[in-house]
């Protein structure tokens, strides 16, 4: 079985700032890697290469044993389709209720009855723990319900792989804990590939088989937790004490 993903050297500057430096790095089927590291390292443009949002100024990306590097969009889609993404601000429509707002991808790229709908949607809540607030609008909802909220419409197409996009930003330390172990159960349940954005040290450990740390625009460490806090790389342990 290949990767589910491959950077093969892959750089990326906008308007002449280097942000990608020759990132090399595997992603292994069925595994949760938290790319982890500081604010504008690079780590959401890693993410975006991932499903073709971004393309490489040099290198080539692999997926599922493909080379997507120069992928048009209608060859992109069949890609997206098996990959959910769970953007930063958990993106969900003000003007649609929680049930809609996760009905919205089964309505856009499905053939679902509303009665297949509608169970859908109450097993994917039921997953993040929201059974009951399908009703509600998000600008009712803490902001650590809006972040599963979020994760229930990115999981509900039953996807292959989910990449997360700092997931516990914004959240206070108890949600992140609690947001942490729902994300490490959402891997076990689901049998699929996470590929976790994320600045917080705590949360990394907490749901990462692999952590690569990203620095600078390359990758400066790859291991498992236990690894990464016996790393004498003097650049990874400032980060984990700072």
């Amino acid at each position: 079985m290949p990767p589910f993903a491959f950077f093969d050297e892959v750089h990326k500057s906008f308007d002449g700032q280097k942000v990608l430096r020759g990132i090399t790095l595997l992603i292994r089927q069925g595994e949760a890697l938290v790319i982890l590291g500081g604010s504008g390292t690079g780590k959401t443009v890693v993410l975006k290469h991932i499903v073709g949002l971004l393309t490489p100024d040099r290198g080539r990306i692999f997926v599922n044993g493909k080379d997507i590097t120069e992928y048009s969009e209608n060859q992109l889609l069949p890609i997206r389709r098996k990959v959910g993404f769970l953007f930063q601000g958990g993106a969900l429509f003000d003007s649609l209720s929680v049930f809609e707002n996760v009905a919205y991808p089964l309505r856009e790229h499905t053939k679902f009855s509303e009665d297949e709908i509608e169970t859908k949607v109450r097993e994917k809540l039921k997953l993040v723990g929201l059974e009951g607030i399908d009703w509600m609008m998000p600008d009712k909802l803490s902001g650590g319900m809006k972040k599963r909220v979020a994760l229930a419409r990115a999981i509900v197409l039953e996807p292959e792989a989910l990449l997360y996009d700092e997931p516990t930003t914004g959240l206070d330390p108890i949600t992140t804990r609690w947001v942490s172990t729902l994300m490490r159960n959402i891997h076990e349940q689901l049998h699929i590939t996470s590929v976790i954005v994320t600045h917080n040290i705590q949360s990394a450990l907490a749901v990462a088989d692999r952590i690569a740390f990203l620095y600078r625009g390359r990758i400066q460490f790859v291991g498992t937790p236990d690894e990464i806090k016996d790393c004498e790389d003097p650049i990874v342990q400032e980060f984990l004490i700072s």
